[in-house]
């Protein structure tokens, strides 16, 4: 029954999909029915869960697809598995929820909701396949989706558009169209997937097999050959190349900030609650494995430790990196972007500090907790962030203000999201976050754990700044004018429900979390792939740490009172971006570092160079010099010639003339013999026949 489950959980949102594209006409039903097909895919998800839990152990079915290389369709149900498709289904449900009336009123709902329903699809088959070909069809699937879902409003209107209109950073336009920001999206995560593909490959060249877990059952028979010959640890960081990108790690970051010119529900979706995290999901799946290698091959342990202390490091230095651009960023949804990208961080910064520590699944809880912790928080913040800018007609914050009394219950889920974002205690996101820290600490990979903490600080305080300015600051002129027209209001119900349960979801669990979380830790890593010995969590903080952690947290969160608050924090602010050293490190961190701006010097120009000197050297002097015109030259030099020497003194003159003259010669010499007189033809015959006779007697003699 369970497999049931399992098949019918990713294949209801492909039906919801196609059911959209039939009842294209049919406006309100053919939305509720897409929303319906995904409510289904929940249920489904919640009895595979249960299924799992109750039969406690992993649970592997697989039918026949292409047999020639091996290929099989079919489902592979882990703890892992089952539980990040419960947070898929249900998270998706609520986004879908708050769609039908943020989108109310679209051009493009049919389309918006083919792909809505068929990312979640495709989302939910990565998740559960039981195979790297199966998986590998729903990772694309999301992207395609992504790709058409954040360039939605192609139609590009500034308002549409992520960035302020007009600004460049070194020559370059900071601004980006959805169409823009949806083929970013497409190219970054596309390059990440060339070494994804080419991982599969060599596993496949190695191992004969596709299947998930017989790749784990022979891991002597791939990471040996590799380990011996140096090649285990490129290969690690080749095949991860995909998850690096998805999840936006440094330096694929920079399509995950404009993914933002999409529909909020669509950053809730894709860039909050599921997309981004399957980077994080890929580790999750295969680092035990890795681990695994480690175990048994002893040549490999220490490029398996490179790799983990590779992938620590980049995951702590995006959460540190990415957090510093929310310090500024105008745009309400920009700031959760950046935060979200530095929380995928802190997740890779858990995983790789996993793979370094003796109790691997303890990091790998880390990771997958505050994944699950994130989903839900961060997707409630995109879901508010969204009703803001609905009710303010504005995206960035500087035209926001003094809207908690208007928006009192929105005030109160972000607030709440916010604060589990920042890791306040009894907060999800709190118990989440310091076991990273802790583990991170304990892995030994300092700049990690330095990373960690000092993020800590700095998600308390652009948190803090997001909240003030959003309902606590004083009313911007937008406000004020809206409010004299009597257009500000709290959100639609169908809008407001979904993201005030997410952020009381976030409280509620935290508050729980002493009782039931060992319990539920413990569910969660009992029967993972490559996971063999069992794990009795704790939630024992080193009490050092923790106070490090909650006062570098209190210390962000006061900073951020005290500049956005109070009046002559506000005045000093003024004063610090006016001033020389404040305004160049402003630009720096609003500019985004000035990377994207790099990319594109360096390799959107540089390229563009590059084929400009290939036309000129290339296409100009060998295709056009040498095709087009010393080949013409030549052949047209040779047809002189040979008309001249050939044509003239050979067909002419020899076939024309000698030849003819020669036949002409040979007829009349035939002609002379032929006479008419018998007695010489007689004459002829004899003596013929006596040359005949005498050779032979002189033969035969």
């Amino acid at each position: 029954m369970i497999m049931d489950y399992a098949f019918f959980t990713w294949l209801t949102p492909y039906l919801g999909a196609i059911l959209t594209l039939l009842l294209n006409r049919a406006g309100k039903s053919r939305d509720i029915i897409a929303v319906l097909a995904i409510f289904g895919s929940a249920i489904f998800s919640t009895l595979v869960l249960q299924e799992e839990l109750t039969a406690n152990h992993a649970i592997h079915i697989s039918y026949p697809w292409i047999s020639s290389i091996g290929v099989t369709f079919g489902v592979y149900i882990d703890s892992l598995s089952a539980f990040m498709a419960l947070i898929v289904a249900w998270l998706s449900f609520l986004i879908a929820i708050y769609s039908l009336k943020y989108m109310e009123g679209d051009s493009g709902l049919t389309r918006y909701w083919f792909f809505f329903d068929f990312f979640v699809g495709n989302m939910l088959l990565l998740v559960l396949a039981d195979n790297l070909v199966l998986m590998f069809l729903g990772w694309e699937g999301t992207g395609l989706a992504s790709y058409a879902l954040i360039g939605h409003w192609y139609t590009d209107e500034d308002r549409r558009c992520m960035g302020d209109i007009g600004r460049k950073a070194l020559g370059k336009p900071m601004w980006f169209s959805p169409s823009h920001a949806g083929l970013r999206a497409m190219v970054f995560t596309r390059l990440g997937n060339v070494g994804f593909v080419a991982g599969i490959g060599a596993l496949y060249y190695l191992t004969g097999t596709f299947s998930i877990p017989g790749i784990a059952q022979k891991v002597v028979q791939w990471a040996g050959p590799l380990a011996h010959n140096g090649l285990l640890f490129p290969f690690l960081l080749l095949f991860s190349l995909g998850a690096f990108a998805k999840s936006a790690q440094f330096p694929f970051h920079e399509w995950l900030v404009t993914a933002m010119a999409g529909p909020t529900s669509v950053s809730a979706l894709i860039h909050a609650a599921t997309m981004v995290k399957a980077g994080v999901y890929f580790l999750l799946r295969f680092s035990p494995i890795f681990v695994l290698a480690a175990q048994e091959i002893p040549a490999a342990r220490p490029q398996v430790h490179a790799f983990f202390s590779t992938v620590a490091i980049i995951g702590g230095f995006t959460a540190f990196f990415m957090a510093t651009q929310a310090l500024v960023a105008r745009e309400l949804k920009l700031i959760l972007a950046f935060s979200t990208a530095s929380q995928l961080g802190y997740m890779f910064l858990a995983l790789g500090s996993a793979g370094l520590i003796a109790e691997f699944p303890l990091g790998f809880l880390a990771g997958l907790s505050h994944l699950m912790s994130h989903a839900i928080f961060k997707a409630s913040l995109f879901l508010v962030a969204g009703a803001v800018i609905h009710v303010v007609r504005s995206r960035f914050i500087d035209d926001m203000g003094g809207l908690w009394k208007i928006m009192k219950w929105s005030f109160l889920a972000m607030s709440l999201a916010a604060l589990s974002l920042m890791g306040m205690p009894p907060f999800m996101g709190f118990w989440t976050k310091d076991t990273i820290i802790e583990v991170a600490h304990e892995s030994g990979v300092f700049i990690g754990y330095f990373f960690g903490v000092v993020t800590a600080m700095l998600t308390a305080f652009y948190s803090t700044r997001m909240v003030i300015r959003t309902f606590l600051y004083e009313k911007s002129e937008n406000v004020l004018r809206l409010e004299e027209e009597h257009r500000l209001h709290e959100v639609h119900l169908l809008m407001l429900l979904p993201y005030l349960t997410l952020a009381l979801l976030a409280f509620i669990i935290g508050l729980v979390w002493p009782i039931y979380g060992t319990e539920l830790l413990k569910a969660m890593v009992s029967n993972v792939l490559g996971i063999a010995d069992k794990f009795y969590p704790s939630l024992e903080f080193n009490l050092g740490m923790l106070a490090i952690s909650l006062a570098m947290m209190f210390m962000g969160i006061l900073i951020a009172i005290g500049l956005y608050y109070t009046s002559g924090g506000r005045k000093w602010i003024h004063t610090a971006i006016k001033n020389p050293t404040g305004k160049v490190l402003h630009d720096f961190l609003y500019d985004r570092w000035y990377i994207n701006s790099i990319y594109y010097i360096v390799i959107v120009e540089g390229f563009a160079w590059l084929s400009r000197t290939i036309f000129k050297y290339f296409e100009t002097l060998m295709i056009d010099g040498f095709y087009h015109c010393f080949i013409p030259w030549l052949t047209n030099k040779l047809s002189i010639l040979g008309f001249k020497y050939f044509e003239t003194d050979v067909i002419d003159d020899t076939y024309n003339d000698r030849v003819v003259k020669a036949f002409k010669a040979l007829g009349s010499a035939v002609r002379k013999i032929q006479t008419g007189i018998i007695n010489q033809y007689l004459l002829v015959f004899f003596l013929g026949l006596m040359l005949i006779l005498l050779y032979l007697l002189l033969w035969m003699g």
